[in-house]
């Protein structure tokens, strides 16, 4: 099973992170997704484990675990088509279509009724 690690602390190495996901088995690969300009990590990447039953086990255990004072998302890897490239792997959509995505330009709404908008966001609030 392909895994999604997120909110990953930029210090950490490849091997900091198969370490911790062989703590539930066996770990194929572990590869940390660079910037392609600048060559820094961007935060994320991928563990690949071959039993689907450690990789559950390990995604159940780790989704919400602190590593460097930071808790990292940890989900099963949505399987992505590439018409030229093939098979590949990409990170889960989060956004749960609940983005305004109407006619008001910005993409946020000020109008009143539940609507989010930039002041719920910059108090922290998230949807």
């Amino acid at each position: 099973m392909n895994i999604f690690v997120a909110s990953l602390p930029y210090q950490l190495e490849e091997a900091d992170l198969r370490e911790t996901f062989e703590e539930f088995g066996t770990v194929a690969s572990v590869k940390l997704i660079l910037d392609k300009e600048t060559g820094k990590k961007r935060g994320f990447g991928f563990v690949e484990m071959p039993d689907d039953e450690q990789a559950q086990k390990a995604i159940s255990e780790l989704n919400g675990a602190e590593m460097h004072g930071r808790a990292i998302a940890v989900s099963k890897a949505e399987e992505k088509r590439d018409n030229n490239r093939g098979r590949s792997f990409s990170r889960p959509d989060r956004s749960g279509g609940n983005f305004n995505r109407g006619g008001g330009g910005s993409g946020y709404s000020r109008n009143s009724g539940g609507s989010r908008d930039r002041e719920d966001f910059r108090n922290g609030n998230r949807w």
